[in-house]
């Protein structure tokens, strides 16, 4: 019988149960990851992260969500961990590095705003991956069960970018999940719906992949903005509105994607067993 200490951290609503792993003896069936993101019968959470030694990095971070699969990256979920890891002396140093399926993120705390590096987008078709030949960038394809621009591309997970005109509403849950499960997508995929209000400033919309609508999502944010910066919709700086609050991003000519936003500790807690 699994007797567990978790505390709970949200970063714009984006929340999530953080669990210590240093030792390396703790592990989660997708049975019990679904009871634990329950939000009527367990904690409650759109996933749950663990807190576990780097071999190349500071510390590294395991990413589940709340339908028990393992993703790669969380731009939201590294915000959460780094402020826990910071401020609960994992680490000794405001600038450190995370572990993560898709690779080393470097993270700098400062209160309870976290910047995350998130690396440099990837075009290519196979490494979305996305069933196109040539990169995907606003190019109109048949996909959700009708003709879409869309803009292809991963920042360690895979991301489907669709710009709104003003005039168009959107079923984001029902179309965002049937895009996230299209055969386009192998490993099926995140879907950011976007509405470009200046160049400097937009509003998104997200499905995230195994978990559904969410108030955030740090990599859709950052995905949104590459989009408008290759689509010459938005500048290489941008806030990003959603629905749990706002996101900068910014994409430089050189280098890779950062975010910066709020990441909060919610409460403590213990699990004294799992059914």
């Amino acid at each position: 019988m699994k007797k567990l200490n978790f505390a709970k951290l949200q970063a714009l609503g984006n929340d999530f149960i953080l669990i210590e792993n240093l030792s390396d003896r703790i592990e989660l069936s997708p049975d019990e990851i679904k009871e634990l993101c329950a939000r009527r019968f367990g904690v409650g959470a759109d996933g749950i992260l663990l807190i576990e030694d780097g071999r190349s990095a500071d510390l590294k971070m395991r990413i589940f969500n709340a339908d028990g699969s393992e993703a790669e990256a969380c731009g939201n979920g590294i915000r959460c961990f780094a402020r826990y890891a910071h401020q609960r002396g994992l680490v000794s140093r405001d600038n450190f590095k995370v572990e993560t399926g898709a690779g080393i993120s470097e993270v700098k705390v400062k209160g309870e705003t976290v910047e995350v590096d998130l690396g440099r987008p990837r075009l290519e078709p196979s490494e979305v991956p996305v069933n196109l030949k040539g990169k995907a960038i606003n190019r109109s394809v048949t996909v959700g069960g009708g003709r879409e621009a869309v803009t292809c591309l991963s920042l360690g997970n895979p991301h489907c970018v669709i710009f709104l005109p003003p005039d168009r509403r959107v079923d984001l849950a029902g179309l965002g999940e049937k895009i996230s499960n299209d055969p386009l997508f192998p490993q099926k995929t995140n879907v950011e719906f976007v509405r470009v209000i200046n160049p400097r400033e937009i509003k998104v919309g997200v499905w995230e992949r195994g978990v559904g609508p969410t108030l955030a999502c740090g990599t859709g944010a950052a995905a949104a903005a590459v989009a408008g910066v290759l689509s010459r919709k938005t500048h290489r700086r941008v806030l990003v509105h959603l629905p749990g609050g706002d996101l900068w991003v910014h994409w430089p000519r050189s280098g890779g994607v950062s975010i910066v936003g709020p990441a909060e500790f919610v409460y403590f807690g213990r699990i004294d067993s799992l059914r």
